[in-house]
């Protein structure tokens, strides 16, 4: 099965937590804080494997969750850092973030490798928060959560050239007489399912990768048929080869169906019709087809060039090839995001990130959330009286507390962060 789109959860490891711990060796007095940091957490990071064509692993697998970071130990000795999760994903796969549907990484080349969720950082052993006013801290902190996001792995296969047309005008025959691919090709529309890639020789030591595509249908850009699902492949074609049946056998008047097929290119995105373009008029073995490809040439006009050519007979194929591979070397590669191209430098306002916010629930509790707020919650170690007053003195240094007397808490109230509650004292 040949798989192209799909959704995964990915989740970098968790920093190891920080130690709380004091020398107590013999002969050795006023031994002080002895408490490791933990290590950090494991990155997710993908691959390119050019072993692979399709995101079939994915189907039965879309969860990777990085290795927590080994936690400090006694003796300051540090907590290892978890070996980064390595994902192979075959060479053309785009990341995107699902919620913001930012590109992450565009995956091009065999061993190209990309950070896609950090591992947090280790918590701080008490070590760290001796000072000359607090020789022998009960502080550490736990490790930072890694980073988590759901991302959209899209698969764009890397051929040069892509070939477009309707069902059946012969793209499959084409391939197969061009190159070494053996495609399935039969009398029926749609025989095409999956796209199937060629290396064509031109010349010796010149070659370029041919792509033939599943027939396009009127519609297709709003998914119609199978052509949307597949159009994307074209997006990384640097030339398209639009195959034109010129015996009109099916009845179809082939001026008709280039100009349908065009329509559909410009409707699934502009920046396809900007790649150069050559017309296969094909099946040129076919009665009628001379006299057809006369009135194609008179209503095309000549700014696109028209190869008629025969997959039965082999006549034309080395003309055209030749002409592709001459347009592809003359082409430069398509960006998959669209580039700035303003020169001009643009000052945009971004408002400061909130660092909480306090609602009041139906039950009167006071509700803390914020990402800031969030993240002390989760590295403060509530084991210990001491992290608990610090992470009281944290949350009034950024003015948790001032809000909540603007709110209307009193004495005894509950507020939660997450799912700690406590009782509000003033």
């Amino acid at each position: 099965m040949f798989v192209d789109q799909v959704n995964i959860y990915v989740k970098g490891g968790d920093g190891g937590n920080g130690m709380v711990a004091f020398r107590r060796e013999k002969y050795v007095p006023d031994g002080g804080p002895a408490g490791g940091d933990g290590g950090k957490g494991a990155d997710v990071i993908f691959e390119v494997n050019e072993g692979l064509s399709t995101l079939m692993d994915f189907r039965y697998k879309r969860h990777f969750k990085g290795q927590k970071g080994e936690n400090g130990r006694t003796k300051n000795q540090h907590g290892r850092n978890a070996e980064s999760l390595i994902v192979q994903v075959p060479p053309g796969t785009l990341v995107r973030d699902r919620l913001t549907n930012q590109v992450l990484a565009d995956l091009t080349e065999n061993g190209q490798k990309q950070v896609i969720a950090s591992g947090g950082r280790g918590g701080r052993g008490n070590t760290r928060f001796s000072t000359p006013a607090n020789p022998a801290p009960y502080i550490s902190e736990n490790g930072e959560p890694g980073q988590e996001l759901e991302v959209q792995l899209e698969l764009k296969l890397l051929a040069d050239a892509g070939m477009v047309g309707f069902p059946s005008v012969g793209k499959s025959t084409l391939l197969a007489a061009v190159t070494s691919a053996k495609p399935k090709i039969a009398a029926y529309h749609f025989t095409t399912l999956v796209p199937n890639l060629g290396v064509v020789s031109v010349d010796e030591g010149q070659s370029f990768v041919l792509a033939d595509l599943p027939g396009l249908i009127e519609g297709a850009s709003q998914g119609a048929g199978l052509g949307h699902q597949f159009l994307r492949h074209i997006e990384r074609t640097r030339v398209i080869i639009h195959v034109v049946d010129m015996s009109g056998s099916e009845g179809r008047d082939p001026f008709e169906d280039y100009q349908k097929i065009n329509e559909e290119l410009k409707s699934y995105q502009m920046r396809l019709t900007e790649r150069p373009q050559v017309i296969a008029a094909s099946k040129m073995d076919m009665p009628d087809a001379s006299r057809n490809l006369e009135r194609f040439r008179e209503k095309i006009g000549p700014e696109i060039p028209i190869f008629p050519v025969s997959s039965l007979t082999h006549s034309g194929l080395n003309a055209l090839t030749g002409k592709v591979y001459e347009l592809i070397k003359s082409t430069p590669v398509f960006p998959m995001e669209e580039e700035k191209t303003d020169d001009a430098t643009v000052y945009r306002f971004e408002e400061e990130e909130v660092p909480f916010v306090i609602t009041r629930g139906s039950d009167g509790v006071f509700n803390v959330s914020g990402p800031k707020v969030e993240l002390l919650f989760k590295m403060t170690n509530f084991h210990h009286d001491e992290a608990i007053r610090r992470f009281a003195k944290q949350l009034r240094s950024m003015g948790v507390d001032d809000e909540l007397r603007k709110r209307g808490v009193t004495e005894g109230d509950t507020v939660r962060i997450m799912d700690f509650e406590f009782e509000y004292t003033d």
